[in-house]
């Protein structure tokens, strides 16, 4: 971590849940409930196995000391089982570790790692949803340019627009939700056999699933990587959902469309140069955050073949990868959540941005009345493109017109085709985009229907 960058690129709770502190207690919590459980099934004596978990405590141990240490064995698991050995002393230290294996510790660590992360970034994804949900509801039917391909398209509603975004966040948090059946246990010991336990390995194994409160696995999955990878799949679905909006925000924020502003507090949005400057500084960051997901998704995903019953180097190189993935989600969420309560919409502004085209935005409408009046859908296209070419001439719509500046309602209904079936009161009221939105409504409602029977 980077105190310089983190307060960019690793905002919100996730920072110290992933950080050096939170792998050190999940790893001791591994190792508290394991002799706990080997204790309920009745491998060691319940005071021994009391004696263990009272000395897996984080703050007792030195995350920088048990790294140093690490190079020795190769992962941080092994040092740190000393070192509490060392702590537990007298009998009770022979048991500490039983049966397991170095990669059961830091897997299931892992796993500890990810559900609460997860847990917190559900949290900022939850309320992110609340605030789209608002803005989806009290703009439903306002009117805003559509866009495709950076260019401005039929209209669409601004509620339109927001439930798009919502619709992409609810549905990875639904991802990152259904996680919970797959954070499972790791504990199988050195080839996950359970050798040394004997026949009373499996019981150890659901004692210990039931303490921590994960699922338990059919058989240890140190070289079945799956699951991992549906962590990695889950966390990149919510950092494009995020990189969506925020990018969709930092769009609508430029000062040629100023359609919505990020208003924060004093100071927040502006320059070291320009003062005038009110950039959306929380969707810029939400952006960057989310932009990191793709190179670690694709390593936790490349390094997905474990050979054998245990990897050499493909384990290892999932652990920061990992971390560094929760934190980047989790400060994307984090920062969508603030770019949106500091979110102002501005509907006059959509209105005057719908109409700098002068109603060429709502022609396909005109092309589409023309087929519902007995013209073929070719001829209807030619025509209205014809006439848009002649309203919009070499320069902007209306300019250098060969119609010397009319109206795009007087070049259409002055077109022997077009006038032949549209007088100029329908043709100005398929022009007006607040007519024009189609199914807008109807999909915002549906969006925040479904919002609420899924919750």
């Amino acid at each position: 971590m980077s105190e310089l960058f983190d307060g960019v690129l690793a905002a919100g709770p996730v920072r110290d849940l992933v950080g050096d502190t939170a792998w050190l207690q999940a790893m001791l919590d591994f190792e508290a409930a394991l002799a706990l459980a080997q204790a309920e099934v009745g491998v060691i004596p319940v005071e021994h196995a009391r004696a263990i978990a009272a000395r897996c405590r984080a703050e007792h141990y030195s995350a920088a000391e048990i790294g140093a240490r690490a190079a020795g064995i190769g992962n941080p698991a092994g040092p740190l089982v000393r070192a509490l050995t060392a702590r537990v002393g007298g009998p009770a230290a022979g048991h500490v570790h039983l049966g397991a294996t170095s990669q059961d510790v830091v897997d299931t660590a892992a796993v500890l790692v990810t559900r609460r992360a997860v847990g917190a970034l559900l949290v900022d994804l939850a309320a992110c949803g609340d605030l789209l949900a608002r803005l989806a509801a009290e703009h439903a039917a306002t009117p805003q340019a559509g866009r495709t391909l950076l260019q401005q398209a039929p209209p669409v509603t601004f509620g339109f627009t927001a439930a798009g975004w919502l619709s992409g966040i609810d549905a990875a948090a639904a991802r990152l939700r259904a996680l919970g059946p797959r954070l499972a246990v790791q504990y199988g010991g050195a080839v996950g056999t359970l050798a040394a336990l004997g026949d009373r390995g499996p019981a150890v194994l659901a004692a210990l699933a039931r303490r921590l409160d994960l699922a338990e696995p059919v058989l240890p999955w140190h070289t079945e990587r799956g699951r991992v990878g549906e962590v990695a799949g889950a966390l990149a679905a919510v950092c494009g959902a995020v990189a969506k909006t925020a990018g969709d925000v930092v769009l609508l924020a430029q000062a040629e469309v100023a359609e919505v502003v990020e208003r924060g507090p004093d100071g927040s949005g502006g320059s070291s140069t320009l003062p005038h400057k009110r950039n959306p500084v929380a969707a810029v960051a939400a952006s960057a955050a989310a932009a990191q997901a793709p190179g670690l998704v694709a390593t936790l995903l490349a390094n997905a073949a474990h050979e054998h019953q245990r990897a050499a180097g493909s384990w290892h190189a999932e652990w920061r990868p990992l971390a560094d993935l929760l934190r980047c989600a989790g400060s994307a969420a984090r920062w969508l959540r603030t770019s949106l309560e500091r979110l102002r919409v501005d509907p006059d502004r959509m209105r005057a941005n719908l109409d700098l085209t002068g109603g060429l935005l709502s022609a396909e409408r005109v092309t589409a009345a023309l087929v519902d009046s007995g013209v073929g859908r070719l001829d209807a296209h030619d025509a209205v493109t014809a006439c848009c070419h002649r309203f919009a001439g070499p320069g902007a719509p209306g300019e250098g017109s060969s119609d010397g500046g009319a109206s795009l309602v007087d070049v259409l209904a002055g077109d022997p085709l077009v006038g032949a079936h549209l007088d100029r009161a329908h043709l100005a009221r398929l022009l007006d985009p607040a007519t024009g939105t189609g199914n807008a409504e109807l999909f915002v409602a549906r969006a925040l229907t479904s919002r609420e029977a899924d919750r």
